[in-house]
């Protein structure tokens, strides 16, 4: 199946304590239905001193469900994603504007 969502999709977050904050995608992993989103849903992570690294609490971008993203459209709103062929290939379609992603 296409991916509806990709590394580098701009998406707001639909459901969660981050809900309504948007970010750019880091990371999909496609069978877990996950992804990493840049500045949602943080989590405190304790690091262990090293001789090359500081140690102490780091802030982690954990990852979120894709059911509680959306993808961002050229005018900012929340926007479900559809496939159509242009030109023999299979072209990802935003359904609010119609506009290929």
């Amino acid at each position: 199946m296409a991916a509806k969502l990709k590394k580098g999709d701009k998406v707001v977050v639909l459901a969660g304590k981050d809900k309504g904050k948007q970010g750019e995608i880091q990371s999909v992993n496609p069978a877990a239905g996950k992804a990493v989103v840049e500045g949602v849903n943080i989590a405190i992570r304790h690091v262990k001193q090293s001789q090359s690294s500081q140690g102490g609490r780091t802030p982690k971008a954990m990852p979120i469900d894709l059911s509680n993203l959306a993808l961002l459209d050229a005018n900012g709103k929340a926007t479900r994603v559809g496939f159509k062929i242009e030109d023999g290939k299979k072209v990802r379609v935003a359904k609010t504007t119609g506009d290929v992603i």
